[in-house]
């Protein structure tokens, strides 16, 4: 086949896939806020929030971050994002279960971090709420998944909701508009590599 020929054919199935993605595009009229679940055992599920926190600041949206579990306050993100106006941000837990080994206490914080959340979610200046590491605990029963799911769906309607986390039960999934499962391939530390500045942490 002609190099002619390949562009013709390039061509062709690029006007077709155009016309496929117009229609799609036409078709989608509505405009609500989203509920989105950032889930899997892969790497990036709070780094593709946290992309989704820069884009929404570029609109000049308000953002509230609400890390549940996680008891670090030294990673790039939120020594960036703190320092931005518009960005209210909150880190609730005390660390991984696996660091307290003490139930009663992570229940106690994850409920704590609830109220805040809770807030973060009944404020209409606030166009994008992220909730991560959330669906630990409604996997461990910290939280009660229908209540959370209440609270939820009671937001402003534009507001928008990110949830991320690792075994996302199935009651969220059912709940969120858009759902991605980030798969594990490969991962440095397996290897013996700690987690990098700038790339983990």
């Amino acid at each position: 086949m002609s190099d002619s020929d390949k562009n013709a054919r390039h061509a062709d199935r690029m006007a077709r896939k155009k016309a496929v993605i117009d229609t799609a595009i036409a078709h989608a009229d509505q405009e609500k806020g989203l509920l989105l679940v950032l889930t899997g055992n892969g790497k990036g599920k709070s780094s593709s929030a946290f992309g989704m926190v820069a884009r929404a600041l570029g609109y000049g949206m308000n953002v509230g971050v609400a890390q549940f579990i996680k008891g670090r306050s030294d990673t790039g993100e939120e020594a960036f994002f703190r320092r931005q106006p518009g960005v209210e941000w909150h880190v609730l837990g005390e660390g991984f279960t696996w660091d307290t080994q003490d139930r009663e206490r992570d229940i106690r914080k994850a409920r704590e971090g609830w109220e805040v959340a809770r807030r973060m979610l009944a404020d209409p200046a606030v166009n994008l709420v992220i909730l991560d590491e959330l669906t630990y605990t409604l996997k461990y029963g910290y939280l009660d998944t229908e209540q959370v799911l209440a609270d939820i769906a009671a937001r402003p309607p534009m507001q928008h909701v990110v949830v991320t986390g690792r075994g996302a039960p199935q009651a969220l999934l059912d709940a969120a508009d858009t759902v991605t499962e980030l798969m594990d391939v490969k991962h440095a530390w397996r290897a013996g590599i700690k987690a990098q500045p700038g790339i983990d942490l």
